[in-house]
C-alpha cells in the first residue's frame, strides 16, 4: 500500500494564480512572492520595455530599441546618413591629399620619394584646423617622423652623451 501525503494549498502563485502550498516561513521570507514553478518565477523577474515603433514588449537587458528588422527600418526611415559628411576626417584628408598631388606632383616635397600611396599631409604650422593649401605639405612618413619626433627623441639624448 502506497501512501502519499498531500497538503492543502495555503496560497496562490503570484503569476498564474494556481493554488499551492508553501511553508509559512517561506511566504514570510519572500514577502508573499511565491511561485508554482521556475517558469513562473522567470516570468515574474522578466523586465520588458516597449518597442519604440509598435509598442510590442521586448527584453530590456539587450539594449534593443525595436522588436524586429521591420520596426528598425521604420524607425530609421527619416534619418539621412552621409549627407555632407561634416565630421568625416578620413574622407576630408584624402581629398586634401589628392588635391595636393594634382598641384605639386606625386612625390615627397622634401626628399623626392615617389611612392605616392604612402605620402602624408603635413601642416607646416602644426594646426590641424588650418588646412589652407599654402600651409600644407605632402611628405613621406620618414620626413614626417623627422619633423615631429626627431627633436624629442630619447635615443638622441642617450647616444650623444
Amino acid at each position: 500500500m502506497e501512501f502519499s501525503y498531500k497538503r492543502n494549498p495555503n496560497t496562490k502563485c503570484k503569476v498564474c494564480a494556481k493554488p499551492i502550498y508553501k511553508r509559512p516561513s517561506q511566504i514570510k521570507m519572500n514577502g508573499g512572492n511565491v511561485f508554482c514553478s521556475l517558469a513562473c518565477y522567470g516570468i515574474h523577474n522578466r523586465v520588458e520595455t516597449p518597442c519604440i515603433v509598435c509598442g510590442k514588449p521586448i527584453m530590456a537587458g539587450l539594449n534593443k530599441k525595436t522588436c524586429s528588422r521591420a520596426c528598425s527600418n521604420t524607425h530609421r526611415a527619416g534619418i539621412k546618413y552621409k549627407i555632407g559628411r561634416p565630421r568625416d576626417k578620413a574622407v576630408y584628408q584624402l581629398g586634401l591629399k589628392i588635391r595636393l598631388m594634382e598641384i605639386r606632383g606625386k612625390k615627397c616635397e622634401r626628399c623626392g620619394y615617389n611612392k605616392y600611396e604612402i605620402l602624408q599631409v603635413h601642416h607646416k604650422d602644426r594646426d590641424r584646423n588650418h588646412s589652407e593649401l599654402n600651409n600644407l605639405e605632402l611628405i613621406c612618413p620618414n620626413c614626417h617622423c623627422e619633423e615631429h619626433y626627431l627633436e624629442k627623441s630619447m635615443i638622441k639624448n642617450v647616444v650623444e652623451k
